[in-house]
């Protein structure tokens, strides 16, 4: 197998679900997709989407895929074996809901409700995305292993850039917005539309432009998957429309290599503490 095929398929690998054939699936949160120690949200998302998708293949929907993913997250999981309970909650001719759980040791750490139909393929009759270069500027930094978070496993496997422009924090420079600008691709191989729910929530947090770096863990994440991404780098502009003591709001859009809106994602987070 070639070195692409290896690539292609590690995060196909790495968010497969197992049918136990009674509408629950087994997986494992693997290191390589984690920050430190904590599964990346992002790749959460996209695990829990497969469980709503696979559940409805098993039900004869063979072309289902996400359109919204709304997940609230109770309890940081570990790494290591998970179990996801899935609910169908509407099976419908456009749209259809699954509930979806994910347990470890007997607790519930995530749990999302998953919108699935067929994703739109046409140009849209009307959009407005940031303007954002196809590729990342010349001077682009890239996202390194080691993170204010913690060590950024995925670097492994991504490329991502950062607009230095927009990131002061990487320079030891406090008191820039809140607002980031990346660029991200496997490293080989082309994303799809669980990929791109990984790059709606890839970016290092917004508040460390604030001077408050470390690990900043979602409470609420909603994701929307408007089209499936083309090949090429994924634009991300990330900004944040308020910081009120512990809590920041986070927002993501993504953007394709053909200026196509791919993914919406909005959260609330918890921020690390200010510089004393």
């Amino acid at each position: 197998m070639s070195r692409v095929d290896q690539t292609a398929t590690a995060f196909d690998a790495a968010t497969a679900v197992r049918s136990l054939g009674d509408g629950t699936f087994t997986a494992t949160l693997r290191a390589e997709w984690a920050i430190a120690n904590h599964p990346h949200g992002g790749f959460l998302l996209a695990l829990l989407a497969k469980a709503a998708t696979a559940v409805l293949q098993e039900r004869g929907e063979p072309s289902v895929e996400p359109l919204v993913v709304n997940a609230e997250f109770l309890h940081a999981p570990a790494l290591g074996p998970v179990l996801l309970r899935t609910d169908v909650r509407k099976v419908g001719r456009r749209a259809s809901v699954v509930s979806v759980r994910l347990e470890q040791r007997g607790r519930s750490c995530v749990e999302a409700r998953v919108t699935t139909g067929r994703l739109p393929m046409r140009r849209p009759e009307w959009s407005d995305v940031p303007q954002l270069p196809a590729d990342p500027p010349a001077g682009a930094v890239p996202l390194a292993a080691e993170t204010s978070e913690g060590r950024f496993h995925l670097a492994e496997f991504l490329e991502v850039r950062v607009d230095p422009a927009t990131a002061g924090y990487l320079v030891g420079r406090d008191g820039d917005p809140p607002r980031l600008k990346l660029w991200v691709r496997p490293r080989d191989g082309a994303g799809d539309v669980y990929f791109a729910l990984l790059a709606g929530d890839l970016n290092p947090p917004v508040v460390a432009n604030l001077g408050r770096v470390g690990w900043a863990p979602t409470v609420q994440l909603t994701a929307y998957l408007r089209t499936r991404p083309a090949p090429g780098w994924l634009r991300i502009l990330v900004e944040s429309r308020s910081v009120n003591e512990a809590w920041f709001d986070s927002d993501a859009t993504v953007v394709d290599s053909q200026g196509r809106l791919v993914v919406q994602a909005r959260q609330l987070a918890l921020a690390p503490a200010p510089p004393s």
